[in-house]
């Protein structure tokens, strides 16, 4: 019997490219990105094309800009349509799998003929700009809808039982992870040489690494900085996203002029980066939904081996020590980077890290999302 395609529904965001790239080097599938279109409910094509940072093949289709929204839904349903569009790639309809990724995708799930995951890598319902009533009943008929549940957090999967109504049975937590490319054959007992355009900076070096933005403590991380000044400070990623707080965006902009700053990086260059490090810093404020999700950085930084210091800003980060060390406030983050230069930045926990990461790898989540199904 000739193998059935998986569907991955969608693979339109950063997260679900990752695991979409390594996902179909476990089995074969269909990575389907949306294109938000005014008269997307009128439009009838698809395309293929290729993503090259992951290097991923996908396949395009329309999508009605404003899809999401119930009154849009209403008017303009979409599942019929794409249905019918993705079972052209299917042998048999009713072995054929499909990964959804978003609660929007409810209608479909509910007539998809094969069995359904539901993938969830963020509490949507926390979303500011969402009706959460309507985002916890898409997650309701999500959760009926599938054989598999898999929140990337515990919190998540807590959340689905207490306010969705899921079979506590479903669930699977799927942690987000890191590109097994970023792995290295060996422990990393020192950092690595930095990337040429930090070469000027003195050691030792701090860094923040990835959307440097709205989840991060800025008024936290400029006290430091200020605490700290035989530490050089590396800031990798943009800093121009809108910040809600005056004093966040004022604490951002201050940290910004005494750092050096990379700017944005494509993602398979971050890791260089991460590795250079003399210890990584994740100072997240704590706040949903950012607080009930899955921390991407510390898997990039895990596959580095390099010390962390982390705030208690990710509730899944409260389970990771030793692999990192957790504090509350400025004063106790100056003290933890104290405590690591005076051990030259050795904390004898590389071993572990790299341990750790062998498992924290986006094929190893594709791997147990397959096994779970199965």
């Amino acid at each position: 019997m000739k193998e059935e395609l998986w569907h991955i529904l969608d693979a339109g965001t950063v997260l679900m490219e990752e695991f979409a790239a390594e996902f179909t080097q476990v089995k074969a599938a269909v990575a389907w990105v949306p294109e938000m279109l005014l008269f997307g409910a009128f439009a009838d094509w698809e395309r293929a094309g290729t993503v090259a940072d992951p290097p991923l093949s996908v396949m395009r289709f329309p999508l009605q800009r404003g899809y999401a929204r119930k009154a849009v839904r209403s008017i303009f349903p979409f599942e019929d349509k794409l249905i019918k569009r993705m079972l052209r790639h299917a042998h048999d309809a009713s072995r054929a799998p499909v990964i959804c990724s978003t609660p929007h995708y409810a209608p479909l799930a509910e007539k998809w003929p094969g069995p359904v995951v539901y993938h969830s890598t963020d509490l949507t319902s926390a979303y500011s700009n969402v009706d959460r009533d309507e985002i916890v009943a898409l997650d309701r008929r999500m959760c009926r809808a599938a054989r598999v549940v898999c929140p990337n957090s515990q919190q998540i999967a807590r959340y689905f039982v207490r306010d969705a109504g899921c079979d506590p049975a479903k669930i699977v937590i799927i942690p987000n992870a890191t590109r097994e490319s970023n792995l290295v054959s060996e422990p990393l007992l020192a950092p690595g040489p930095l990337p040429a355009d930090i070469a000027h900076v003195r050691r030792p070096i701090a860094g923040l690494l990835g959307n440097l933005a709205n989840n991060m403590d800025w008024t936290l991380v400029a006290e430091v900085i200020r605490k700290t000044p035989e530490l050089s400070w590396v800031f990798v990623g943009p800093t121009s996203m809108k910040i809600n707080s005056e004093e966040q965006t004022a604490a951002r902009a201050w940290s910004v002029s005494q750092a050096h700053c990379t700017g944005n990086k494509p993602y398979g260059e971050l890791q260089a980066y991460a590795r250079c490090f003399d210890v990584a810093v994740l100072p997240y404020i704590r706040k949903e939904p950012t607080y009930s999700g899955s921390s991407t950085r510390f898997y990039q930084h895990l596959a580095a081996c390099r010390p962390m210091v982390a705030t208690r800003g990710f509730a899944e980060l409260l389970e990771k020590e030793p692999l990192l060390t957790l504090v509350d406030t400025a004063q106790e983050m100056e003290e933890a980077l104290r405590n690591l230069r005076e051990r030259g930045f050795q904390d004898g926990l590389e071993v572990a890290r790299w341990e750790a990461s062998l498992r924290g790898t986006w094929k190893e989540r594709a791997r147990s999302m397959v096994a779970t199904l199965a």
